[in-house]
């Protein structure tokens, strides 16, 4: 659990600043702000626990909370809403990646913890990691980043395959998650960076 609650707070605290900076980007006002960045570190957690039949800990557990208000109290501290292009700034970059990772690897483990099977711990992880930002996205007028863009969704996709291995091989643990999350971390800025895509059918451009 306290693996758990790390990879949490890392999530609620960097889609927190993923938001906040979509939301500077939409040119919204405070409240828009507040609210994008919300939306981004908690959505994804509320789909989960649902999913599960749980509670959300959003609505019951107030450090959670503080996470989220320490993630947009960092980003207004660091002035990034006065950046041009703040969504193409590195620590946006580097939030969401780290974001996205966090959840997957919290979600994975929220699966294998309810004894779901692999369909299971993958859906649950890909939920967990990508439905904030699917809710901003929609929200702001854009079509969802996981639908679209470079080795996203199937970051998360890969993390919980490799969790719930480990956890069927029974070696499961601080030392395997650590090196799942930093190889998937690695992953994603590579492709990002390098602009990989997995194959895209169609398109306008013909």
């Amino acid at each position: 659990m306290t693996l758990f609650a790390v990879a949490d707070a890392l999530g609620l605290m960097s889609f927190a600043v993923s938001g906040y900076l979509m939301g500077v980007r939409k040119g919204l006002d405070l409240l828009g702000v507040l609210i994008a960045a919300s939306l981004t570190a908690l959505g994804g957690g509320i789909l989960r626990d649902v999913m599960v039949g749980k509670t959300p800990v959003a609505f019951t557990q107030s450090g959670v909370l503080l996470f989220v208000a320490a993630g947009i109290l960092l980003a207004w501290g660091l002035r990034l809403h006065t950046r041009e292009r703040p969504e193409r700034f590195a620590l946006f970059i580097l939030s969401d990646s780290v974001g996205l990772v966090a959840f997957a690897v919290t979600g994975a483990l929220t699966g294998i913890e309810a004894g779901f099977n692999l369909f299971g711990v993958m859906l649950l992880a890909f939920v967990t990691a990508v439905g904030g930002g699917m809710l901003r996205d929609t929200m702001v007028g854009e079509v969802p980043i996981v639908l679209t863009s470079d080795f996203y969704g199937t970051i998360a996709l890969l993390i919980a395959l490799a969790i719930y291995l480990c956890d069927a091989l029974g070696c499961l643990g601080g030392a395997t998650l650590l090196l799942v999350a930093s190889g998937a971390l690695a992953l994603r800025l590579v492709a990002y960076y390098r602009k990989w895509q997995l194959p895209k059918l169609g398109g306008n451009d013909r």
